[in-house]
């Protein structure tokens, strides 16, 4: 009897093969990351083009490239263009610390000013100008990172270290943060020199951003960033718990480690440079992963561009709603952030990570 052959499958058939799922959602990542950067981009020049002082497209065009020393181009020159670069490199090392943090304590609401690192960083800082006498930002820098330091290992350590759970975190950070700028408040009250030199500090601004500052504080938070961006591979694999990362691989000590000192970097020198400005961390790796997903070596770049945008934005806002004058960019986030943090921590289900 004959057995009917299957037939083979012609050329046309055969390219037809489906393709695999991860890749079409690859090139929707990458197509998404393209229109961050677009977004970004459009942020920039606004950053630059906008603010308290009303100026044409055409002054801002000539302060950038035909520069005569004329008020207006000053203020594109050595006003603007060091802000907006200040807070490019402020949001990145915002965003990527809130990330870190949040993968690294398996913790949503994980946050630099949630977790009162910046506060540690600001109350470090406030201490160095009224008994050490420091004065510039070269000095400032490495205060703020001991204060972010010691403040990152403590909450960790308060929160219950590796059993930690999300709200005794939330919980220690927040306490930890609250004595911390009762602390500040009381060393500018008693002490009007650091009050003159802190009050727009401490709120969180970009107002007095310089090309030295941007100079300065731009090899620790382009470090910690690339520190940060490397961590993308053994954040993943914790995300999956202990156990299974150690089969994978991971260095769990080495890579808790290396982001201790990621966020150090990147919370350290944004707080010197600006003060200590909160819910940037915390709102944009929420945003991301709703459209990345839980892939930390997207989140990470996603939230390195992102951030900018946020904190730029926030400053431009600022800059317009109370013309002549300037609401101070922190400010302006907390407003943003306030409502956005209510709203995580209301949520049913948490997401978990």
């Amino acid at each position: 009897m004959l057995v009917d052959s299957p037939p083979e499958s012609s050329a046309s058939e055969r390219s037809t093969v489906p393709v695999p799922a991860g890749r079409p959602r690859h090139a929707a990542r990458a197509a998404g990351l393209l229109g961050a950067v677009a977004v970004l981009a459009l942020v920039l020049v606004a950053s630059i083009a906008v603010g308290a002082k009303p100026m044409s497209l055409d002054e801002v065009w000539h302060g950038l490239f035909s520069y005569t020393g004329t008020p207006n181009d000053v203020v594109v020159r050595d006003l603007r263009v060091p802000r907006t670069l200040l807070g490019v490199l402020v949001g990145l090392g915002l965003g990527l610390s809130g990330a870190v943090m949040q993968a690294l304590t398996r913790n949503p609401l994980a946050e630099p000013g949630i977790l009162g690192v910046n506060a540690g960083a600001a109350a470090a800082v406030v201490s160095a100008i009224s008994f050490f006498g420091a004065a510039s930002l070269t000095e400032f820098v490495w205060w703020a990172f001991l204060g972010a330091g010691v403040v990152s290992v403590a909450v960790y350590v308060l929160g219950g270290s590796r059993s930690a759970t999300p709200v005794r975190l939330a919980l220690a950070g927040t306490a930890a943060g609250a004595a911390l700028v009762g602390y500040i408040n009381a060393v500018q009250l008693t002490d009007s020199k650091a009050l003159d030199k802190l009050r727009f500090w401490t709120v969180g601004s970009l107002s007095s951003a310089t090309m030295d500052t941007v100079q300065q504080v731009a090899p620790f938070l382009l470090a910690g960033a690339a520190l940060a961006l490397l961590l993308g591979r053994p954040l993943n694999a914790m995300a999956m718990g202990d156990d299974t990362a150690r089969a994978l691989g991971a260095h769990l000590t080495r890579t808790r480690i290396a982001a201790m000192v990621a966020i150090t970097l990147l919370c350290g020198a944004a707080t010197a440079a600006c003060g200590p400005i909160v819910f940037v961390g915390l709102m944009i790796p929420h945003l991301v992963r709703a459209v990345t997903g839980p892939d930390m070596r997207w989140v990470l770049v996603y939230s390195a561009v992102l951030a900018p945008v946020l904190l730029l934005g926030a400053d431009v806002i600022g800059r317009v709603v109370t013309r002549p004058a300037e609401l101070q960019v922190g400010i302006v986030t907390a407003l943003i952030g306030g409502p956005v943090f209510i709203h995580l921590v209301r949520r049913k289900r948490m997401a978990q990570l």
